[in-house]
């Protein structure tokens, strides 16, 4: 009886006293919003590290000066999808750093698709045209007070009009978003 009870100590005791990896939260709902629009996402885990975001945003453009006829001011909506990889959760909490709603560095490639269902503007008849693009990036997120964050975002990706005739362009994707989290 002694020996299995040695045994069973031998095997449960590293389990028992080992730390736990950092996970990511399970789900996370939020709005974010920025010089470069607004947000509505859900970021859901798929494992410790890893997460998928979804969101539906309002893309701003403007147009005006010396080129232009007329200025004006448009809001575009998208959907996207973007698995991100968190690389640095258990270091931040190791040093004691929040880690609250994924506050952490990541990794990220953003599937976008900017649809032509409607367009909110100055001027009449604007229209845009669809596309699809695809950027990696990478990205921190932090949270202050309770469920507030922000989130800067910095990469570079492809993207196509889904017109006959038009090249792979250069994507941007620059933001810095501040937002709630529910």
């Amino acid at each position: 009886m002694q020996r299995i009870v040695s045994i069973l100590f031998i095997f449960i005791f590293p389990f028992y006293f080992s730390q736990e990896k950092e996970k990511i939260e399970k789900s996370i709902i939020g709005v974010q919003i920025g010089l470069f629009g607004g947000d509505i996402y859900n970021e859901a885990r798929v494992s410790n590290n890893i997460s998928i975001r979804t969101q539906i945003s309002l893309n701003p453009s403007l147009w005006g000066g010396d080129l232009y006829s007329e200025t004006g001011f448009a809001l575009t909506p998208s959907i996207s999808i973007s698995p991100k990889i968190y690389y640095n959760l258990d270091k931040r909490s190791e040093k004691g750093y929040n880690t609250k709603n994924n506050s952490a560095n990541y990794f990220s490639a953003k599937l976008e698709y900017i649809p032509n269902l409607f367009v909110i503007s100055s001027n009449k008849d604007v229209y845009v045209n669809e596309m699809i693009s695809l950027t990696p990036s990478y990205g921190l997120r932090r949270n202050f007070a309770t469920n507030f964050n922000y989130e800067l975002t910095l990469g570079i990706g492809v993207g196509k009009i889904l017109k006959r005739n038009y090249d792979l362009q250069v994507i941007p994707n620059i933001s810095f978003k501040v937002g709630y989290d529910f």
